[in-house]
Parts: structure tokens; sequence; C-alpha cells
């Protein structure tokens, strides 16, 4: 599974595309196995459990991730530049193991006030002891992040598909199934941290066979409360635009039924599919940008920006075509109460589209104007929190049906992702001084012949517009974008000999 693994650094902006190229060609098979395995899962929980249990576990799991996210004390990627400063001396495994002590540490005292104190977890204040046993897996989650970014920096995409792509997903859809006949109550809950652990696991035994055991390491406060301190406007970063895409579920929870909340949170996990191509590049851009940082080649920064924010722009683009034309038909597999979340489904497809140039300029800006940075995030969340209230109130004053405010929330998303994109890259072409941009119009004919495709695909019964009326608008909208936006750069996504040699595991 690992095709990109401890790799030397990429020497010239060449080997770099060519090493960004390799991590987002692993990392893309991973979307593909982590969508087959998504798939199970979402019938399973929507079939089983109903809307109402799946807004449960939703409010839970929106405070479990993001208190983990904060734990991580921004080393999910600021561990790419601690490493690189290193690169001349210290001990890598000693550095990683700085972080991990901080984020298990942080994690567990924030488990244990959740455990004492759930009612943030529950708002409805519906629970069982059962249910609280979900606070175990944010220690799990945050190390997790951080043994794969680790992994990541020597170009070990592979631990990352591995962990993220097939265990955890196949582990909590198996889970979800079996859970229902053990413990119907507390059955997704089990699941979710059942799956964390396993992550966990697969994600260590790489990381010891890399780095090797830390011999000679010792705690150390003053260091821990150092990389903290350094630490924290990355880790508000990191929990700003994780939150973005949880923060209108919260809302929701206030103005909606549980029932709502539960048909926005399926349209929202069928939506996230194509968030997670952001993620094929995600671990890999980090090293080569630090990298290319500390030899001042900006050039290089804006040229691998550029490039991966059209790659990613391109994939979400067709991936969004694909799920949203035949939308009604994806959410009525879960159940016919799911339908109504088709529009919702919609835009939280397009916010993912446009949020992609705001996603690459961010992992520039991390390095180059971390505070910079984190007031544009929180004015996007603050932007984000603004338009989704003040959707819920429209929708009260004219009184419409209440899966209305699922379209209203996603709306509100795309609008904010759309300005932070736009502020983002605007932000990093300043300090840069290069153009940063993802744009190019073979994407609007390629979108154009997918959604021709996709008219006609729709005029067929339901299982043939899933079995044969996804795959023909992808293939449609990607046999455009190949022929008329892809260069010689752009096709070195899909050649397995990319440039740089690279050590197979």
């Amino acid at each position: 599974m690992s095709e990109s693994a401890t790799a030397a650094p990429s020497a010239g902006g060449g080997g770099d595309i060519a090493a960004l190229a390799r991590g987002g060609r692993t990392n893309f098979l991973g979307f593909l196995l982590r969508l087959a395995a998504r798939l199970p899962f979402l019938f399973i929980a929507g079939r089983l459990y109903g809307a109402t249990a799946l807004g449960r576990f939703a409010s839970a799991l929106i405070i479990v991730e993001l208190l983990a996210m904060v734990c991580t004390v921004g080393e999910k990627r600021g561990l790419a530049q601690r490493l690189s400063d290193a690169d001349e001396g210290g001990e890598p495994s000693h550095i990683v193991c700085d972080g991990l002590l901080t984020a298990f540490l942080a994690a567990s005292a924030v488990a244990a006030f959740l455990w004492v104190v759930p009612a943030p977890m529950f708002p409805s204040g519906v629970y069982n002891t059962t249910d609280k046993l979900l606070v175990l897996a944010i220690p799990a989650v945050a190390v997790t992040e951080i043994l794969l970014a680790a992994q990541a920096y020597r170009y070990d995409i592979g631990t990352t598909v591995n962990a993220r792509a097939i265990v955890q997903p196949w582990t909590l859809s198996f889970g979800v199934g079996a859970f229902y006949f053990l413990s119907r109550g507390s059955g997704l809950q089990l699941a979710y941290l059942v799956s964390a652990y396993a992550a966990l696991a697969t994600a260590a035994w790489p990381f010891f066979r890399s780095y090797g055991l830390p011999r000679g390491w010792h705690p150390n406060p003053g260091r821990m409360a150092s990389l903290t301190i350094r630490g924290a406007p990355l880790a508000a970063a990191d929990a700003i635009e994780w939150g973005t895409r949880r923060l209108d579920i919260f809302i929701l929870g206030l103005f909606a039924t549980p029932i709502a909340v539960g048909v926005y949170y399926i349209a929202q996990q069928v939506a996230s599919l194509p968030q997670k191509l952001k993620s094929s590049f995600d671990p890999i851009l980090g090293p080569v940008i630090t990298r290319a940082l500390k030899d001042k080649d900006y050039d290089a920064i804006a040229r691998q920006v550029c490039q991966v924010g059209f790659w990613i722009t391109a994939m979400q683009a067709g991936i969004a075509l694909a799920l949203g034309i035949p939308g009604k038909a994806i959410m009525g597999l879960l159940g016919p109460r799911f339908v109504g979340g088709t529009g919702a489904l919609a835009f939280l497809l397009a916010a993912e589209v446009v949020a992609a140039m705001a996603v690459v300029s961010e992992a520039a800006l991390i390095y180059v104007a971390r505070f910079r940075n984190l007031v544009i995030s929180i004015s996007t969340i603050c932007l984000q929190a603004l338009l989704t209230v003040g959707a819920m109130l429209l929708i009260d004053r004219y009184h419409l049906p209440d899966l209305y405010r699922s379209a209203g929330a996603a709306i509100a998303l795309s609008l904010a992702l759309g300005a932070a994109s736009l502020t983002k890259a605007l932000a990093l072409s300043r300090i840069l001084g290069r153009s940063i941009n993802n744009w190019r119009w073979a994407l609007i004919w390629a979108a154009a012949v997918a959604v021709a495709v996709g008219e006609l695909a729709i005029l067929l019964p339901e299982w043939a517009e899933l079995i044969f009326g996804c795959p023909a608008i992808l293939a449609a909208y990607g046999w455009v974008i190949w022929r008329r936006g892809f260069g010689p750069e752009d096709r070195m996504l899909f050649r397995r000999k990319a440039g740089a040699v690279v050590t197979e595991v």
C-alpha cells in the first residue's frame, strides 16, 4: 500500500511536484478505499439507527473531535517544521515524543473533564454511562494525528491510507452493525471508539519501525511548555478549519429537531468525501513547503500551492458532480426520510469545491504568517456563524419546513468558505510576491459535459442511476479535464514513475 515511504528531500521544484504527485496519488487510492468503506457505514447507520440516534451521535462527535484537534497542540502540521529545523542535529524520535506526550496529557485531562461533565457532548441531556465512553477516543485521535504527521514528514503516506482509509472506516462500518445487536442505544459511540484505537495501532507500528524507540529521551516540562506556546496558533487554526465543517451541526442542534440534525449529518458525511481529497496532499505538502522555506524559494512555494490547488479543485468538482446530480437517489438509499437532505447535499458539495484554494493557501500561510492566517480563520468561522443564525431566523420568520434549515446552513457554509478562499489566496500572494490562482477555464467545460450526462442519468431508474449514472458523470468530466485542463505536470499525478526515486516499503 505504501508507495511513498521514507524519501530524501527533493531537490528542485520538479522534484517537489513529483513528491506531491506521489503523495497525492497514494492518498487518492486511500480516498477510493474510504469511499468504499463510508457507504456501508451510512447505509447501516441510516437504516438501523435512524435520524434521531444519528443526530445525538453527531452532536457528541463534534465535541470529541474538536477537542482532540486542539489537544494536538498544532503538531499535526507544526511537527514538519520542527523536524525540518532539526534536520542538522537532534534526535527525530525525541522531537516527536515531546509532541506525543504533550498531546496525550492534554487529551487525557479533557477526557476526564468530559466524563465528569458530559453536558457539552449531549446537550439534549439524553445519555447513559456507555455513551460517555466516547470520551476515551480523544487521546487516541490526538496521538494518531501526530504519529501520521511524523510518518508524512518522511513521505510515508501509505500509513495514513492504511489508518484513515482502510482500518478506521471499515472498523466503524462493521462496528455499527455488530454493536447494534449488543448495545442498540450506544452502538454508534462504541463503534467509533473501537475504530479510533484500531487506527492508533495501525499508525503506531510503522512509526516505531521508522523512528525507532526514543532511547535516552526524558520528559521535559520546559520543552513541552515551549511546544504548546509555539503550537497554539496552529492548534487554533486547525480547530477553526475543522470547526467550519461542524459549526453548522452545532447551530442546527440549537434551532432544529434531532431528526433534521440527523438528516443533515448524513448529507454532510456524503459531502465530506470530496473533502478527503484535500487530505490526499496535506500530509506531503507541509514537508515540501517547509523545505522550500529553508531555501527561501518563494517561486517553488507559489508553484506548489497553485499546482495542488488545481488538482484538488479539479478532482473535488468531478466527484461533487457525480454525487450531487443523482443526490436524491443517494440520499434515498438511507431511507425516505433522508431524501429531504438533497438540497443540503448539493450546497455542501459546492462548499468543498470553493474551499480548495483556502486549504492549500493555508498550508503555506501557517508557516509564513500564522497569526494572520489565524485572524482570517477566526473571521471565517464568525461569518459562517452569523450567516447560519441569520438563515435560521429567516426560516422562523417565514415558517418554512424544518428541513429548510439544512439547506440554509449549507448555503452559509458555502459563502463563508468562498470568502476564506479569496482572502487567504490574496494574503499569500502578497507575502510571496507571486500570483496564487487555481482557476482554469477547462473546469467550466468539463462541468458542462458532466451536467449534460447527468441530466440523462437521472432519467434512469434509481438503481441504474447509481450504478451507471455516477460513473458515467465522473468519466465524462474526467475525459474533458484530462484533454483540456491537464498539462505535463498535472499528469504526473497519474504516473507511477513521477520523478525522484522512492524507497518502497
